[in-house]
């Protein structure tokens, strides 16, 4: 299943400077590990203002079809909250539809070999192709039973994990270059093994680091004994000791990644977005677009609020001394997701970009190296594919279809090059409710300079600081 399409959506262009201020919606990443550990917990969790989207949805379905209890409803200030209450033990003779989410469709095969009976999976065309062979391979070395030759081949979806109730865990060697979340999958599920895990990356480069660390950190909120590389000093090793998780009150961070748009509108047009809640400390990737916008040409600045800590950003004023938005060499590994973004503003800045690092992308939701190259290219744009990466060379842009490939980076992508491109149409711009609802109309509000996103005040204009530090 994928999003229902429409005609294509014209991008708006922003008439001048934008001065809005935009609350992101939950960060995907920490909702679903949230739901794993929850679910997997000894007790009641509670997760306030989760990320309500496709992919956390498909989580919830596929928890739920294992006999874990998810019910929704409101908190006292009228957030929305997930009270999670693991089953006596995870049931079987279940099917679990991964859509095309990567944390679903590798997160929950761990999970269900812990269940009592065959657990079925299957997903959307794209999630066919999606590599799984190293939590696939690495689960049988612990002792699990999977089906996996459905349509021939192994190492992919669909397949069935045929669950027995206890896996026996132990020493386990994956190569994990083409996903961290190979990683993430099996270090999730570890402490119910029955001898934890011992993980040894054996691959080349591992991509993505920060959703590792993000990982172990939740990992240990929840109580379990986890000895990660920098511990241990041995690299590309984690070991997980088995024990019970306990179960958590956690409030769920804004989406960094997902505020990448929002900001690229202030760089772009020299405007001033402020994005709510901005954590001062935090592991999600996310948090990098502060470097990375501002070596592009933009400033920005935390400021503490009444409520908490905002990010405050800043684009580059008409005839600043420091010039417009500059092009960047940059490795971009660790923070893979944020490539589409920042292609596009790249390829609408006054100087050369080279994008490193980011192989991998091939392997996600859609190849996002070819497709950036051709639909970039396809608005008269000059971008070249490397082995690992993009060469952007600016040159001026018109309009037309932006494809998305059912991508929703190449659809935020395509609504930040609207912003100076006129007569950009996005394609399939409803596959944005992957991990970002309502984008289109959080998109509007930011041009009218409104105070937009889930729970956000009407008003006008980012607020005056409080204190800026």
């Amino acid at each position: 299943m994928t999003a229902t399409q429409s005609s294509p959506w014209p991008a708006p262009t922003a008439s001048g400077p934008v001065a809005a201020a935009v609350t992101v919606p939950g960060s995907k990443s920490v909702t679903n590990r949230a739901l794993v550990l929850a679910a997997l917990a000894a007790g009641p969790g509670l997760l306030r203002r989760p990320l309500r989207s496709r992919d956390s949805a498909l989580m919830a379905g596929g928890l739920t079809a294992l006999g874990v209890g998810i019910e929704e409803g409101a908190g006292p200030a009228g957030a929305e909250e997930w009270r999670v209450t693991p089953g006596g033990g995870l049931r079987g003779d279940a099917a679990v539809d991964v859509g095309n989410a990567g944390t679903v469709m590798r997160f929950l095969p761990p999970v269900a070999a812990l269940a009592d009976g065959p657990v079925r999976f299957d997903g959307d065309p794209r999630s066919h192709e999606r590599p799984l062979h190293g939590v696939i391979d690495a689960l049988r070395a612990l002792g699990a039973r999977i089906d996996d030759t459905a349509r021939g081949s192994a190492g992919a979806l669909p397949l069935t994990v045929h669950g027995t109730g206890a896996l026996r865990g132990g020493p386990v060697e994956v190569d994990a270059s083409s996903s961290s979340q190979f990683v993430s999958a099996l270090l999730l599920s570890a402490p119910r093994f029955d001898k934890g895990v011992e993980l040894r990356h054996t691959g080349e480069r591992l991509p993505s680091l920060p959703h590792i660390r993000m990982t172990v950190e939740m990992l240990r909120a929840a109580g379990a004994e986890v000895e990660a590389p920098e511990d241990s000093g041995e690299p590309n090793v984690w070991r997980v000791a088995p024990g019970p998780l306990r179960g958590r009150d956690l409030t769920v961070e804004p989406d960094l990644s997902n505020a990448q748009p929002f900001l690229a509108a202030a760089l772009l047009t020299g405007g001033r977005v402020t994005i709510r809640d901005w954590p001062r400390r935090t592991t999600q990737p996310g948090d990098a677009l502060r470097a990375i916008f501002t070596e592009m040409g933009g400033s920005c600045e935390l400021v503490t609020t009444a409520d908490g800590t905002d990010l405050v950003f800043t684009g580059p004023s008409a005839g600043s001394s420091a010039g417009g938005v500059r092009g960047i060499d940059i490795d971009l590994s660790e923070v893979g997701e944020l490539t589409p973004g920042i292609a596009a503003v790249a390829a609408l800045a006054d100087s050369p970009s080279r994008l490193r690092g980011v192989g991998h992308l091939r392997l996600h939701e859609t190849d996002r190296l070819a497709a950036l190259t051709q639909e970039i290219n396809g608005l008269g744009g000059d971008v070249t594919e490397t082995e690992d990466g993009l060469e952007i060379r600016p040159r001026p842009l018109h309009g037309g279809v932006f494809h998305t490939y059912d991508d929703h980076r190449m659809a935020t992508a395509g609504a930040v090059l609207g912003l100076a491109v006129e007569g950009v149409r996005v394609e399939n711009v409803e596959t944005t409710a992957k991990t970002l609802p309502d984008f289109t109309g959080m998109w509007t509000g930011l041009l009218a300079g409104a105070d937009t996103g889930p729970g956000a005040a009407p008003g006008a204009g980012a607020p005056a600081a409080a204190r800026r530090d």
